[in-house]
Formats: C-alpha cells, structure tokens, sequence
C-alpha cells in the first residue's frame, strides 16, 4: 500500500514550493480517487499488450525483470476468492458483501469459477426396490462462462449440454430491486455451492482528518484509507494529482512538469 499522508504531504509541498497554490484534502480525495483508478485500470490493457509480447516470446523473463509478471503482481492485491450464494427469488448465484468495504466492495471481473456438487442424498437410487442415497466424493468443477446466447445453445443440444464435471454458466444483472448484489450467475447443472476467484476494485483513498487545538486540520490515519497500490506507484500517484491539481489551480506550469514526468515514467516502464 501507499501512505496516503505522506502522498498528500509531497503534493502540498511541491505545490507551495514556488507559491503555485493549495490544494484541500477534500480536492485531494477526490483527485486521489481519480488517480488511482486510472492506473489500476491501466493494468488491464497493458497486460493485454504484455501478455503478447509474452507469448511472442518478444520480452525478458529473467526472474526479477519479467515485466509482464511486474504487471500481474500489481494485481495480486485485488485477487480474492469469494463464496457466491444461491438466491432462492432470483434462482441464481450471487455475490453481496458482507460489508460495504469488503475487497474494496466492487467485483471488476470475474476470474475460475468452481461448481461444487455434494453427492450426499443428491441422485437416491434403487436396490431390491429400496431406495438408497448416491454416496460419495464431492465433485468440484471448474465451469465455464460464456455469453447468454451460447449458454442457449449449448445447454438445449444433448451432444453439448453441460454436466457435472463440465458445467456452464452465463453472467447477468438482477433488477434495481436487489442493488447490493455484484455479480450474478446462472450455472448448469446446479451446483450446491460455488466459489469464484475474482479481481475487486480499489477502496477509495481518503485522507482524513481531525481539527488540532489552534482549529487546524492534524491528519488522522483512523478516519483515512491508504491507496492500495502497489508501493511502485507512489510517483505515479504523485504525479497523477499534480496534474490535476494544476488544471484546479489554473496553473499550466504544474500540469507541463506533471504531464512530461508520467510520460517518462511511462516510457522507462515500458521500455
């Protein structure tokens, strides 16, 4: 992670340097939120890009100079394994939080889903016209996601319909009804319990504060969240919020300084 204060803390710094202007923590925040999303949205396109070069065998893979697994290790933070539950109204599996803040709250994509069927009393068979239950392992499957059109045609052939060890499923959106829900799927046969591994998005960074004896604003880590980046990102949060913060201020000077540094910071990443 990223201290926030010490993030906020530089900004002001460069920022009065030369009497180029102040910057709020309510500003702040929000710049701080922006700037965070841009770079971690950033990495999903650049592994795209990466992950070409890779697979082109174009990149170094030395252990530490691998910039494809740099690229994915900056994600690891946001890589959480979450139980779906199954809705009895919606006849589906879905995703809510336990708390608004969990994994930063919000699935950005899903990742390896797993369909568990328990075949404890599930298929009762019979033997000497006793009915007897189908004991045995559990049967644990990765399922495939595709779109609601092939999940259609798939699921209506008897050559392609989905089984237990190859079960299917197709994500969608419930109604404005139940808006705590994330994520929801549609899986084929239904399974008795589903985990999927998911990329979640950053909590929001807020710097906090609490007021000091003379009315002044004296940080409070409490009431803060941290950014959650990776610390390899604190200059590129730096100089992310500068750049804004010039168009804030009205100041053209800042955002030149601030716009030719992450150009170079961009270069020397990817280079």
């Amino acid at each position: 992670m990223v201290d926030i204060n010490r993030v906020y803390q530089t900004v002001l710094y460069i920022l009065n340097k030369e009497q180029r202007g102040y910057l709020p923590p309510s500003e702040f925040n929000s710049l701080a939120e922006l700037v965070q999303n841009e770079i971690f949205n950033s990495y999903f396109p650049d592994g795209n890009q990466l992950n070409r070069q890779n697979q082109n065998n174009t990149q170094n893979d030395t252990e530490f100079f691998n910039i494809y697994e740099n690229n994915r290790y900056k994600l690891y933070p946001f890589e959480h394994e979450v139980s779906f539950n199954y809705d009895l109204t919606y006849t589906c599996w879905s995703y809510s939080p336990t708390t608004p803040t969990a994994y930063g709250g919000t699935i950005r994509l899903l990742g390896s889903i797993l369909s568990t069927y328990d075949r404890t009393n599930v298929s009762p068979l019979q033997v000497n016209n006793i009915q007897v239950a189908d004991i045995g392992p559990s049967i644990t499957s990765i399922t495939q996601l595709t779109s609601k059109s092939n999940y259609d045609k798939i699921t209506r052939s008897k050559l392609t319909a989905p089984t237990k060890k190859y079960p299917l499923a197709y994500q969608y959106s419930l109604t404005a009804q139940n808006t705590t829900t994330q994520a929801v799927l549609n899986i084929n046969p239904l399974p008795d319990s589903v985990t999927v591994n998911c990329i979640f998005e950053p909590t929001t960074p807020t710097w906090g504060s609490s007021t000091g004896a003379l009315g002044q604003l004296l940080y409070n880590s409490a009431v803060s969240n941290n950014f959650e980046l990776d610390i390899s990102e604190e200059s590129n949060l730096i100089i992310g919020i500068l750049k804004y913060a010039g168009v804030i201020i009205n100041n053209p000077t800042v955002i030149d300084v601030a716009m030719q540094e992450a150009q170079q910071v961009q270069v020397n990443e990817k280079s």
